[in-house]
């Protein structure tokens, strides 16, 4: 298979953590298919924990992507250049729950490295070594805070102790049944139940990691920018806008205030009045205070001294 040359570069993305059941194999075979279902493959999973479950799980597997690379540390180097010169664009590697010399050699082939950690104080406490380690390799990292408790205080604890060494991703993945029930026969959440919030989690972190890579690479055209949606974006709750009035619906009416004698007075309109609020605090016409009230913003004898 040749190389176009117009395709991106081929990039490695590393989930690593010192801690074990952080959620990496789960997260690598998720965002493995998430990516590949999004057009950023051809995929490949490299499996370098000694265990070999992410292997069990694609074994198990009736699709055959995202393609799997069957290699070991030593030759890593070697098979990295192989999956390059055959077309692959994105290889996501697993790794083992410890800190070991090929621990590092694996984070020195990594364009992001990704730490899940699960809010709770061993996984906080274990996670210092993995930052050494990244760091000392001058490496991008960034945190996923994984299998949390919904409204939990510890998970955004969580986060805020994790911002203090490194950028921490703004998807929370929540502890559900459905992401261990899914690595039985080879599936995803997604493909499974693509409705589900486990899905659509997963699905929004990709998109974060994505814009990640694209950073990284430096490779941004319009087209696909305009096709994909922005992470940033879907984070945020829309406002509902008010229903359109009718156009022949009255005006509404004006509350009208009294002035000393009995006179009733129009109060201005203002935009304000006229227009939902949304989200923009608008204050395009000050009318100051009510009728007969004192305005007490400045005083009459501000900076002026008093007559002697």
């Amino acid at each position: 298979m040749t190389i176009d040359a117009d395709l991106p570069p081929t990039q490695v993305l590393v989930f690593a953590s010192q801690k074990g059941g952080s959620g990496k194999t789960t997260l690598s075979g998720h965002i493995a298919v998430e990516a590949d279902k999004c057009g950023a493959g051809p995929v490949a999973l490299v499996d370098a924990d000694p265990q070999g479950s992410l292997a069990k799980w694609w074994n198990a597997r009736s699709k055959e992507t995202p393609l799997f690379a069957a290699t070991s540390v030593p030759n890593l180097e070697r098979d990295l250049t192989i999956l390059r010169k055959s077309g692959v664009r994105l290889i996501i590697i697993d790794t083992p729950p410890s800190v070991t010399a090929q621990i590092t050699e694996v984070i020195s082939y990594a364009d992001l490295v990704v730490v899940p950690t699960r809010p709770s104080p061993h996984d906080l406490r274990a996670v210092g070594l993995t930052v050494d380690i990244v760091q000392h390799q001058r490496k991008q990292m960034v945190f996923v805070v994984n299998s949390a408790t919904a409204r939990a205080r510890i998970t955004s604890d969580t986060a805020v102790a994790l911002s203090q060494h490194g950028t921490v991703a703004p998807v929370t993945l929540h502890h559900r049944v459905d992401f261990a029930a899914s690595m039985i026969d080879g599936r995803t959440v997604g493909e499974i139940n693509p409705n589900s919030r486990s899905a659509k989690e997963v699905a929004t972190l990709w998109s974060y990691l994505d814009d990640r890579l694209r950073r990284l690479r430096r490779v941004e055209t319009p087209a696909e920018d305009g096709a994909r949606p922005h992470f940033e974006v879907e984070l945020l709750t829309p406002m509902r806008a008010a229903p359109p009035a009718a156009a022949d619906a009255p005006a509404p009416a004006v509350p009208a205030a009294t002035a000393p004698g009995g006179v009733a007075v129009k109060e201005p309109q203002t935009d304000d009045d006229a227009r939902p609020w949304h989200g923009v605090d608008r204050r395009s016409v000050d009318i100051g205070p009510p009728t007969g009230v004192q305005d007490r913003r400045r005083s009459a004898v501000f900076g002026r001294r008093n007559a002697s």
